[in-house]
């Protein structure tokens, strides 16, 4: 059993964190090496992590049985992408601030490395999605959590047209349109008004992003549809965001072809946690809140 470790340098303290975690897993006799990216972030490191492996991210993905991603959501979804093509199994530690998909922090560490020597943790397969925009030689697009296509700096709207698997369904004007996975249904697309939508389901949800009719409402889709959205803008070009973290520019008319990737993500679910206890436990879902404030009283 191999250990990858992809620290986010920028987080406080995640120096000491990976010294930490690294002489857990020393302790526990797991190999591990961590991203190169790490080593040259500090000019000083501790003897222990002076003697570590390291290597680039990429021979990490294709060399490791399990990867650690130390950060928030961000750099777990940044992980998650990296990893797509090499199908390793991701684990999030987090650093950040929610930590929805970044699921453990350090008072989770011994049980994960227990269960990791055990062998009792569980493998999910998380849906991805891609696009082609169909007019330009751009390459195919990805994302984990959600497309985002919106009327980037232009301040005006825009105007979208939908189809599903060729069939006409509206055409609005809005600020934009959230295609989402289940993963990133709690994200961008749940502040959007869009759905909540367990995991396990194989659906793909479209939010549109202030709409300018009170009738155009979140959509519910199969996974095996085929979504085609075309943009229209006075703009000079329209914006397509994926994840929040890659950004492309499109020359409007721009048609995007969007369904399911062949090319799920793998995360690695200890057996002390699961979906709904995350979903009370970060987003206080189904909880009184007033049951706090009594208590406070």
């Amino acid at each position: 059993m191999k250990i990858g470790i992809i620290p986010n340098v920028s987080k406080k303290n995640i120096l000491d964190f990976v010294y930490f975690i690294t002489n857990r897993l020393r302790e526990s006799k797991l190999q591990f090496v961590i991203s190169e990216a790490f080593l040259a972030s500090f000019e000083v490191l501790p003897e222990a992590l002076q003697k570590a492996e390291y290597n680039n991210n990429d021979e990490i993905f294709k060399d490791c049985d399990i990867i650690i991603s130390i950060g928030g959501d961000g750099t777990m979804l940044t992980t998650a992408y990296d990893a797509l093509k090499y199908n390793s199994p991701i684990i999030g530690i987090n650093f950040g601030k929610l930590g929805f998909l970044a699921e453990l922090d350090d008072h989770n560490l011994n049980e994960l490395i227990e269960n990791i020597v055990e062998g009792k943790y569980i493998i999910e397969e998380r849906m991805a999605l891609e696009a082609v925009e169909l007019r330009s030689s751009q390459k195919k697009l990805y994302s984990i959590n959600d497309f985002v296509i919106d009327k980037g700096r232009w301040v005006k709207m825009i105007d979208l047209t939908i189809k599903v698997d060729d069939e006409y369904v509206s055409t609005f004007a809005a600020d934009g349109i959230i295609i989402a996975t289940p993963t990133g249904s709690t994200g961008y697309s749940l502040s959007a008004g869009g759905p909540i939508v367990n995991p396990k389901a194989n659906v793909i949800t479209i939010s549109p992003i202030s709409p300018h009719t009170l009738t155009m409402r979140p959509l519910v889709l199969s996974s095996e549809q085929k979504i085609t959205i075309t943009v229209n803008s006075a703009h000079s070009s329209v914006q397509v965001n994926c994840d929040g973290q890659r950004v492309h520019y499109y020359d409007p008319p721009a048609t995007f072809e969007i369904r399911k990737s062949e090319m799920p993500i793998r995360l690695i679910h200890i057996q002390s946690t699961n979906y709904f206890q995350i979903l009370r436990k970060k987003l206080y879902w189904g909880l009184d809140v007033r049951n706090n404030q009594r208590n406070r009283k």
